[in-house]
């Protein structure tokens, strides 16, 4: 995954680099270097992914508790 890639799915998880690091216990500062001097870990986008499904599938129990 490039650099591109894995800023658009921080931005679809609704999440900063800062607060994505907090959650996977990984130094802000290396997250920061990914896709720069670093490449991007290759878990991170199955690991984004499955957050952002995780995100949707809340959203739709909370819609639909009271059916």
């Amino acid at each position: 995954m490039d650099k591109k890639a894995f800023n658009e799915l921080l931005k679809r998880a609704n999440l900063s680099k800062k607060e994505f690091a907090e959650l996977v216990g990984v130094l802000s500062s290396s997250v920061n270097n990914w896709g720069g001097s670093q490449n991007v870990p290759y878990w991170v986008e199955s690991w984004l992914i499955n957050y952002i499904k995780a995100g949707n599938f809340e959203k739709i129990k909370e819609l639909t508790k009271d059916i």
